[in-house]
């Protein structure tokens, strides 16, 4: 997915030019004011984070979002127009036909109508989300979290010179959100020349601990602990509960002489190889000499088929060709063992032999621990960190999902859903169902059926299944939802771990038999235009958690499927384990 770049100057730690920024009330006041005349924009949580990470000197020496010549410099050659390495195109986009096109200067604010900055419009262009995908991530595949999320974007990047009035406002963990040139001086005041950063969107446990000290003990300095509170993996655990363990492993198990905790609010593109580059060059400008990478640095997981979407050791490799020219070190994250007799860690291959061995994986934590109410076991996290994971994660029969059920007008997916429906509240589950039609009838009213509109639809029943999951509710949804990569998205707004794709597979000739309606027929006069399945396309699910066959199956056998998946997940107890709890709640 990788080339090899050309070499170009040396970048000036926390060099180049920083975005100007307007510090004095009094002119603040006066640009507030004008700007009322200006365009307005709103920007993305995504695009707000890039601008507060240029504003205060992370992304340096980056002053704007990209014009085209810095931006196509990106993607082909992972430079800036003047040399400068920088791997991660930064643009912001609009759509083209809301943009005035004789604007020539713009207020981006937020979805509260928070103001932050003025741009001077410079420069307009288009741009190819399959190219920029290609090139930047390696891949066109819908599940990949970015893709999934491009068809968002505008289709006209803007660029030029900026203003910013204000920051962003945190009212979470406000001690510990600071700018490069705060840690440059804390690092500083440690007295230590050389800095590793550890770069995590996970829980840290007895394994990250020994292998951040380790590294710091390594290159004979301080530590800084950098975890990513932007916007990281769908489905990660929430920045809230990670800070919480960070902060609880930082006061009680490191040197606060030589360790210090603090946070990046940066959108992460997952991008794999160019990512490891790119956080590489901002930890520099945060100060640091070293930085620690593992194995599928920021890397999304895997695709549809069960593939990693870049190699194991890739990102070590692009980050090991550009660190001389970073002027930051990779220190490999090395596998380690705990050795349950000698209550210690050791690098694999260092190992006595017949040793006793204890291994956990990601999987036993989230199905026999925390979806069990268990506690973590102390050799692999700190008790501190099993307390507060637990607090947050109740048992999995507790947790949210949703169930996306998919396929043709007429396969069966409404009444499926509901024997579905009936089968859950017996067990005691309180659902709530989002119905294509319906949602049409209320929340989407108004919308047609061009793709467009369709994508909107689906995204709108996302959006409500997401809410509803987070907290804890079961939701179904019966939509034809003919798009691959809308699907996609809403699996990504739901969560990777709540969210239950059920293709309805059921042949287009048997559906039209079924049409009480007389769609398919209307559909095939061309009476209906853009009928799914006639004159508009289906894409089905590559990979779907559970298909459906309603030719030979009955809704009762095929409800039953689902119903057992359910288990099989820990979604439901078993109508035996179910019972035993209701009887001795009976007597409780």
């Amino acid at each position: 997915m990788t080339k090899s770049v050309k070499q170009g100057k040396l970048i000036a730690p926390f060099g180049g030019k920083l975005v100007d920024m307007v510090n004095s009330g009094e002119e603040r006041e006066r640009l507030l004011e004008e700007s009322a005349q200006f365009h307005s924009i709103q920007i993305s949580a995504r695009a707000l984070h890039d601008l507060e990470l240029m504003a205060i000197g992370a992304f340096s020496p980056l002053d704007r979002f990209m014009g085209k010549a810095d931006y196509e410099s990106v993607l082909n050659d992972m430079r800036l127009v003047d040399g400068n390495l920088f791997p991660i195109p930064i643009t912001l986009t609009v759509d083209e036909e809301v943009f005035p096109e004789n604007a020539d200067q713009v207020v981006l604010h937020d979805s509260r109508n928070n103001r932050f900055a003025i741009m001077k419009i410079e420069e307009t262009f288009k741009w190819d989300p399959k190219k920029e995908a290609q090139a930047v991530l390696g891949t066109t595949d819908p599940r990949h979290p970015l893709v999934s999320e491009m068809i968002r974007w505008g289709d006209l990047c803007i660029s030029g010179e900026l203003k910013v009035l204000n920051l962003p406002s945190y009212h979470d963990f406000v001690d510990l959100r600071r700018t490069p040139a705060q840690v440059r001086d804390l690092l500083t005041a440690m007295g230590n020349s050389e800095v590793v950063a550890f770069q995590t969107r996970n829980p840290m446990h007895r394994i990250h601990e020994e292998l951040t000290k380790r590294a710091a003990q390594e290159v004979g300095g301080s530590l800084l602990i950098h975890p990513v509170v932007g916007m990281t993996r769908p489905g990660d655990v929430d920045h809230y509960t990670r800070v919480r363990v960070y902060r609880s492993l930082a006061e009680n198990y490191y040197d606060s002489k030589n360790t210090l905790l603090s946070l990046l609010p940066l959108a992460m593109r997952m991008a794999g190889p160019r990512e490891a580059v790119w956080h590489a060059i901002l930890r520099r400008n945060y100060g640091a000499t070293h930085f620690i990478i593992g194995r599928d640095h920021a890397g999304p997981g895997v695709d549809a088929s069960g593939k990693l979407y870049y190699e194991p050791y890739e990102a070590q490799e692009l980050l090991a060709e550009h660190a001389e020219e970073i002027g930051v070190q990779p220190v490999y994250f090395k596998e380690l063992l705990y050795l349950a007799d000698e209550d210690r860690f050791v690098e694999k291959g260092q190992e006595p032999e017949g040793a006793r061995i204890n291994t956990i994986s990601g999987t036993e934590v989230r199905d026999e621990y925390l979806a069990k109410g268990k506690d973590l076991p102390e050799w692999f996290t700190r008790k501190e960190t099993s307390d507060i994971l637990l607090e947050m994660y109740p048992p999995r029969h507790k947790q949210g999902f949703a169930l996306w059920f998919t396929g043709l007008s007429g396969s069966g997916k409404s009444t499926t859903a509901q024997v579905v429906t009936s089968m859950l509240m017996e067990r005691g589950r309180q659902l709530t169902i989002l119905d294509g039609d319906v949602v049409r009838t209320h929340l989407s009213k108004g919308l047609g059926f061009s793709k467009e509109d369709r994508n909107t639809n689906v995204m709108r029943i996302g959006f409500v299944a997401g809410e509803i999951a987070r907290q804890n509710g079961s939701v179904i949804c019966a939509a034809v939802s003919p798009y691959r990569a809308a699907r996609n998205e809403c699996r990504k707004m739901i969560g990777e771990e709540r969210f239950i794709e059920v293709f309805v597979d059921t042949p287009i000739e048997v559906c039209e038999e079924r049409d009480v309606k007389g769609l398919y027929s209307r559909a095939r006069r061309g009476e209906i235009k853009g009928f799914t399945g006639v004159d508009d396309p289906y894409e089905a699910p590559r990979n779907p958690e559970i298909t459906l066959d309603t030719v030979n199956f009955t809704q009762e056998q095929n409800a039953r499927k689902i119903i057992t998946y359910l288990e099989e997940l820990g979604f439901l107890r078993s109508d035996r384990m179910a019972a035993q709890s209701d009887g001795r709640a009976a007597f409780e």
